[in-house]
């Protein structure tokens, strides 16, 4: 018989691990083994923390800075934060609206939190973060997929949206710039979307982590479409991807405020404050010279049009142009049902990553993990010569195949 302390709630129990656990392993060991692994998993840039930001954390130290802030953020911190909103976007917020948690990923488990009962369903395109189903899950809530194509630029539409929506709906995800595949909305499919959320009275939880790292276009912040919109969003952003502070776990949501007071409420209870350090980090990283990320940028989409080139030329691959993130999601599935030089048949996006790496010493990640099979997410968070080596083996291998 089980016992008490042995058995796993129900509610834990329902968490599904990772699909991409199994690349993610077999990297490790071949690296282990002492084979030249190229891994185009990356979800951080590669870039080190710029100079001010370092600066600050260490004058926090050396400061006596160490002690408990208040549960939601610094109110040096929600002031920065607002100020940096009003000079990128125009948008206008109170530190009151304001709540900080530990990274973006916690901001948005808060949210879900906040905002679903149980039964309520949140509409969101697939191909999605990994987090969001089980985020949802875990609030009691049900995620209902989109599915988008690399022809759509991997972006759903309001009749989509009209064939999704039930008498559960309570909320819509967007995610732009997208991960896992750069896709960036434009104004106008903004506008059409939330206008859309905010006549059938649901929540548009706009999730724009990557927000800084966008290319040919300008990053269009939700909120900033109406007043209208602006009180049904819940913007969710931090320091992670654009100020290359992935670890520093700094991440922030604003929102009307009886749900910024509510998540204040909540986090008293559970994390209570992010470190204290890492939020004076923070300050410095919205209030610095912002042209050190445009260098990052820049950066970045020299390995994104490099990346792109190279996959269009690659046989049997598919693929569009990301416009933000650091991103490429190359559609694959013409490429299933042949062998390898092995005779190992690819069935799906699982099968061809575990070949590719394990035949061409070459880590992705397999689309299914994002919910949509046929693809496959390569992260250009990385070297030059990286890239490089690593698609002339994805090239070679690819043309091997029977």
């Amino acid at each position: 018989m089980t016992q008490p302390h042995d058995s796993v709630s129900q509610l834990i129990s329902g968490i599904q691990p990772s699909i991409t656990m199994s690349i993610t392993a077999l990297a490790a060991s071949l690296r282990a083994s002492g084979k030249p692994v190229i891994g185009f998993g990356a979800g951080e840039p590669d870039m080190d923390t710029p100079e001010p930001i370092k600066a600050a954390a260490i004058a926090a130290i050396h400061g006596g800075k160490s002690k408990y802030t208040p549960a939601s953020g610094l109110p040096e911190l929600k002031s920065a934060i607002v100020n940096r909103l009003h000079a990128d976007y125009g948008i206008d917020y109170t530190p009151q609206n304001i709540v900080v948690s530990c990274g973006a990923k916690h901001s948005l488990h808060n949210v879900f939190l906040a905002i679903l009962n149980p039964g309520d369903e949140v509409i969101v395109s697939a191909p999605y973060w990994v987090s969001y189903p089980e985020q949802i899950a875990l609030a009691g809530g049900r995620m209902i997929s989109v599915s988008t194509t690399v022809e759509s630029d991997f972006k759903m539409t309001v009749g989509q949206l009209n064939a999704h929506l039930s008498s559960k709906t309570k909320a819509i995800v967007l995610n732009s710039p997208s991960n896992p595949t750069g896709s960036v909305y434009t104004e106008s499919e903004l506008r059409a979307i939330c206008d859309w959320a905010v006549a059938h009275d649901l929540w548009i939880v706009s999730d724009e982590i990557y927000d800084k790292l966008i290319y040919d276009t300008t990053h269009v912040s939700v909120p900033s479409l109406s007043e209208a919109i602006k009180k049904r969003c819940i913007l969710v952003n931090g320091v992670s991807k654009s100020y290359a502070m992935t670890g520093w776990r700094i991440g922030f949501f604003a929102a009307p405020a009886p749900i910024s007071d509510a998540v204040s409420r909540l986090q008293s209870h559970t994390t209570s404050n992010p470190t204290s350090i890492a939020q004076y980090a923070a300050i410095a990283a919205y209030t610095m010279d912002q042209s050190l990320v445009h260098d990052m940028v820049a950066v970045f989409k020299r390995r994104r049009d490099t990346m792109v080139e190279r996959l269009r030329t690659i046989p049997g691959i598919t693929m569009n142009t990301p416009a933000g993130a650091f991103y490429a999601y190359p559609k694959i599935a013409n490429l299933f049902g042949k062998s390898t030089t092995n005779g190992h048949k690819l069935t799906d996006s699982l099968s061809f990553c575990e070949q590719l790496l394990s035949d061409a010493l070459v880590a992705c990640i397999p689309g299914i993990g994002f919910g949509l099979d046929g693809y496959m997410r390569l992260s250009y968070a990385t070297s030059d010569s990286a890239i490089a080596e690593g698609l002339d083996r994805l090239d070679a291998w690819v043309r091997r195949l029977a």
